[in-house]
């Protein structure tokens, strides 16, 4: 794939309507308040917002909001499916459900965060969207209602993105900077660009600078470090890191089925029977690239999955029924370490252990710190291992964290990006 794409500095904006598609799925409070619990999406779509504003653009934002069913039908399917009682199915509920999941808070804290007044349209492509998109001037923002109430959305129709790209009229520009839904093919995401000159925004181009130049000339030595609970969710990062990476570190719930693999005993650890073999593959795969490959020497068991289970170390290999792994050992944590106090760049996709408990996280935490006393470039791959970083404490010693946790995975893997494919070349 590409990763030299033009951005808003390469086109002229000033006096023209940009269709701007950003990733505000915010995490809401569960009470039905409105209130957003984390802005740091909305926070990170502002460089790029008042770019577009000082040049003179208006700007026309769109986002989805979590998993809104666009049909009433669709919803009774999806609730019976479910296995809900029929009778308890109405159309008042999926109302409020789609209620929940509009952008009514977003566009108030995008205001308070810009300083000046976002429009909101009540719907995506229809009457009121079309009428605020044609009175919009230089210098405002709209907000779109959540695209995923376009039953088209999703499925990449291509006259939904027609009439999204209509939005900004014939002279109009579209900018992507929503990385954390690059990874679809959707008609805000993709599908638009077909009708309108497309550029990246800031975000996205910082999410090519840093992930595509690792993948594509780091500076050396390159170590990988992947953790989490699959084997299976990150076999193509693995496979395609055995191209690039110098040393792959393994840690977390996956790390188990490379031990069981090998002949060890995993007790009751996380374990894919049907992936050892390619956990085998992989450790071949790594020796004949000459690829460094480091595997836990021991781990930390717990004879229950509790934050107040108790605990001993044991070497890889040789956990007892009725335990299971939660964390890396203190041998594998030293080890690890001083892979990374010598990398030039490093890539962290997924924690070491059930950083949540604090007794199991000691392991995600020294790597955390390790990372960020090291001179090299750190690079946090998004989901659980951005969480943990931020959670930690050491989110300002990373160079980067990657806003998407499925993007940068499939980045990493080396898979084409629908919304950074449609972009125009630099």
């Amino acid at each position: 794939m590409n990763y030299n794409k033009k951005t808003v500095r390469d086109v002229d904006v000033s006096g023209r309507k940009v269709l701007l598609r950003c990733d505000f799925n915010v995490p809401m409070a569960k009470d039905g308040s409105g209130v957003i619990t984390d802005d740091k999406r909305i926070r990170a779509a502002l460089p790029t917002i008042q770019y577009l504003l000082d040049q003179g653009a208006a700007v026309i934002a769109c986002s989805h909001m979590g998993k809104p069913v666009a049909t009433f039908e669709s919803y009774k399917k999806k609730q019976l499916e479910k296995g809900k009682d029929e009778a308890s199915i109405t159309e008042e509920k999926w109302k409020k459900s789609l209620a929940e999941l509009r952008m009514e808070p977003v566009a108030a804290r995008l205001g308070e965060l810009l300083g000046r007044p976002v429009v909101l349209a009540d719907d995506v492509v229809g009457p009121d969207a079309c009428a605020k998109a044609a009175a919009l001037k230089g210098g405002e923002v709209l907000l779109l209602q959540n695209t995923r109430f376009e039953k088209g959305e999703t499925k990449n129709d291509p006259e939904l993105a027609k009439k999204l790209a209509a939005l900004a009229g014939s002279d109009g520009v579209y900018v992507s900077d929503a990385f954390g839904a690059v990874h679809r093919a959707h008609a805000s995401t993709a599908g638009v660009a077909a009708y309108l000159p497309a550029v990246s925004g800031f975000l996205i181009q910082k999410e090519l600078d840093f992930i595509g130049g690792a993948l594509a000339n780091p500076k050396r030595p390159l170590v990988a470090i992947l953790g989490g609970s699959k084997v299976s969710s990150k076999i193509g990062v693995i496979n395609n890191l055995l191209e690039i990476a110098d040393t792959i570190i393994i840690g977390g719930g996956m790390a188990y089925t490379f031990s069981a693999a090998q002949g060890g005993t995993v007790g009751d650890s996380l374990l894919e029977e049907d992936w050892k073999d390619y956990a085998n593959d992989m450790v071949k795969k790594a020796a004949d690239k000459g690829v460094k490959l480091l595997l836990p020497v021991d781990t930390v068991i717990a004879d229950k999955f509790a934050p107040d289970a108790d605990s001993k170390v044991v070497k890889a290999g040789q956990i007892p029924d009725g335990w299971q792994g939660l964390d890396i050992g203190p041998e594998t944590v030293a080890l690890y370490c001083a892979a990374v106090a010598g990398a030039g760049t490093v890539i962290w996709n997924g924690p070491m252990g059930v950083f949540e408990f604090e007794k199991f996280a000691a392991g995600t935490k020294a790597v955390a710190e390790a990372l960020s006393k090291t001179s090299a470039i750190t690079i946090i791959g998004g989901g659980d291992s951005a969480a943990a970083v931020q959670q930690l404490g050491y989110a300002d010693k990373m160079t980067h964290i990657s806003t998407g946790g499925g993007a940068s995975l499939e980045f990493m893997e080396g898979k084409e990006l629908p919304g950074v494919a449609c972009l125009l070349d630099a």
